[in-house]
C-alpha cells in the first residue's frame, strides 16, 4: 500500500494489513527514501478529517505509525506535541515494533532532547529517554543510539546519578542495523558517560570510559572529542594516582602529539609540585580549562596536589619534620600541614608516625595477609599446578613431540628433554622449576 496522506496511514495502521509488523514498515520506508523531508511534513500534518491521528492509533499496538508521526512532529515543530503524549508512547511502545525503524527512534530520541532544550528544561527529557533506552534494547547489554542522547542529557541537567543504571550495564553487544549505530554513537555514550562518573568522583570508572574513548581506532585524524577526553583523562588520572598513565599502544598517535604542546601537558609534566607553582600554570591559561569545562577537575587536582607530594617524600626519606614537608608541597601554615599528614595516616595513604615534637617518620608499608587471601592464593596454584600436570599428559600423547624428543636426545638437544624416558614420565615440569623462572 502506498502512503500519500495521513488518512492512508491510519487506514494502514487500523486495517487488515496493520497488524503485520514487517508489512507496515517496508510501507514507511518506502514513503521515507522517496522523499524524507515531504514525508515529515505530511506525517506531521493533519488528516483529512481533521482528527488528530495520534487519538486514534494507540501507542502500543500501532507503535510504528505512531513513531512516524511524534518523530516527525518533534522533527518539524509543525505541530505541537505535549510532553504527556512523548512519555505515554515511551512508556508503553513495543519494543519490536521500534527495532524495525532505528532511524525514527534516533530521530526522536534526538526530538525530545532537542524540545525539552528549547522548553529551557532539559531535565524533562530524562523520563522519556530513559524508558526508551531501557526498552528499545533487547537486553540490557545493546548499545543503541539513544545511550548518549539520555547520558548527555542528565550530564546537561547535573541529574548524574539517574544515568547510573544504565552505566554500571557493560555494553557487550553491538549491531549496528538494529540499533542505527555509528562510529560517533559509542564515542560519545562513552564520553558523556565519563564526564557523567567524574561529576559523581566515581574517578576510576570515569577513567575507564573515557579511555575508551582516546583509544578507539579511527580511519582519519583524531575527533574533538577524543581530545577533549584525554585532557579530562589525564587530569582524572592525576586525581587517582598523583601522575598519568601512558595511554594504549594502538592510540592515535596524533592525539599525543597535540596533547604534549597543551597547556594540560604542561600541568601534568609539574605535578604534583608545591602549589604555587601549579596555580601559577592554570592561571596562564585560565581561560582555556575554563572554556573546555575542565576547571572543576583542574582545582581538584590541585587540592590533591600536597597529598602526592607528600607521598613523593617517603620515597626519598625516613624522617621530616613538618616545616620541611610544608616548605616541599608549598603549604606555610604547620598546622594545616600536621592536620593533612594526620588525615594521610588515618586514610592508610602513608605508614607513618607523628611525634609530639613535630616529627613525621615515615614507616615502610605493613604486610598483611588475611585467611581468605591465603585460601585463594592456595587454590589458584593447585588450579595452575592441575593445568600443568593437564600440559604435561597431552605432549607425552603427542607423536610429533615423542619423536622430536628422541631426535633432540640423541643430537645432544635441549636442556628439557635430557631426562626423558620412553615411558612417559617426562620431567619437562621440573625442568622448568629448575631453570627458576618461578
Amino acid at each position: 500500500m502506498s502512503l500519500n496522506s495521513l488518512d492512508d496511514v491510519i487506514s494502514l495502521a487500523t486495517g487488515a494489513q496493520g497488524s503485520n509488523s514487517t508489512h507496515v514498515a517496508n510501507a514507511f520506508k518506502a514513503l521515507v527514501r522517496k522523499d524524507k523531508d515531504g514525508a515529515d511534513i505530511m506525517l506531521s500534518g493533519a488528516s483529512g478529517s481533521g482528527q488528530d491521528p495520534l487519538a486514534i492509533l494507540a501507542p502500543n499496538i500501532h507503535t510504528l505509525p505512531y513513531l512516524y508521526i511524534l518523530s516527525a512532529r518533534l522533527a518539524t515543530n509543525a505541530t505541537t506535541v505535549t510532553h504527556a503524549v512523548v512519555e505515554n508512547f515511551c512508556r508503553t511502545a513495543d519494543p519490536i515494533q521500534l527495532r524495525l525503524a532505528p532511524d525514527r527512534v534516533t530521530l526522536l530520541a534526538h526530538g525530545i532532547s532537542r524540545a525539552a532544550d528549547q522548553a529551557g528544561s532539559i531535565r524533562t527529557a530524562i523520563g522519556p529517554l530513559r524508558d526508551l533506552v531501557r526498552r528499545f534494547p533487547a537486553t540490557p547489554a545493546h548499545l543503541t543510539s539513544v545511550h548518549p542522547i539520555f547520558v548527555h542529557a542528565c550530564v546537561k541537567s547535573h541529574y548524574f546519578t539517574l544515568a547510573l543504571p544504565v552505566l554500571q550495564q557493560a555494553i557487550t553487544e553491538i549491531d549496528k542495523n538494529t540499533y542505527d549505530l555509528t562510529y560517533h554513537t559509542s564515542l560519545n555514550y562513552h564520553y558523556s558517560a565519563g564526564i557523567c562518573l567524574a561529576a559523581l568522583k566515581r574517578f576510576r570508572e570515569a577513567e575507564e570510559f573515557l579511555e575508551i574513548v582516546v583509544s578507539s581506532p579511527s580511519q582519519g585524524p583524531p575527533t574533538a572529542v577524543q581530545l577533549d577526553a584525554l585532557n579530562k583523562l589525564a587530569l582524572i588520572q592525576l586525581i587517582i594516582y598523583g601522575k598519568t598513565n601512558p595511554t594504549p599502544k594502538y592510540t592515535h598517535a596524533t592525539l599525543g602529539r597535540i596533547f604534549k604542546v597543551s597547556p594540560y601537558s604542561a600541568f601534568t609534566k609539574v605535578y604534583p609540585a608545591p602549589t604555587s607553582a601549579l596555580v601559577g600554570i592554570v592561571e596562564k591559561d585560565l581561560k582555556t580549562f575554563s572554556s573546555d569545562n575542565n576547571l572543576g577537575l583542574v582545582k581538584q587536582a590541585l587540592q590533591r596536589a600536597p597529598r602526592w607530594a607528600v607521598r613523593k617524600l617517603t620515597e626519598t626519606y625516613v624522617t621530616l619534620a613538618l616545616p620541611e614537608i610544608g616548605k616541599a608541597v608549598g603549604i606555610e601554615s604547620e598546622a594545616e600541614v600536621r592536620t593533612m599528614v594526620l588525615s594521610m595516616i588515618e586514610a592508610g595513604e602513608i605508614n607513618a608516625t607523628l611525634s609530639a615534637e613535630g616529627t613525621v617518620t615515615f614507616l615502610d608499608p605493613p604486610t598483611s595477609f588475611t585467611k581468605e587471601g591465603i585460601d585463594a592464593l592456595l587454590e589458584d596454584a593447585q588450579t595452575h599446578a592441575m593445568l600443568l600436570v593437564e600440559f604435561d599428559r597431552e605432549l607425552e600423547r603427542s607423536r610429533d613431540f615423542l619423536q622430536k624428543a628422541v631426535r633432540d636426545r640423541e643430537g645432544g638437544g635441549p636442556w628439557m628433554m635430557e631426562d626423558m624416558d620412553m615411558t612417559g614420565h617426562s620431567s619437562l615440569r621440573e625442568a622448568i622449576w629448575d631453570e627458576g623462572d618461578f
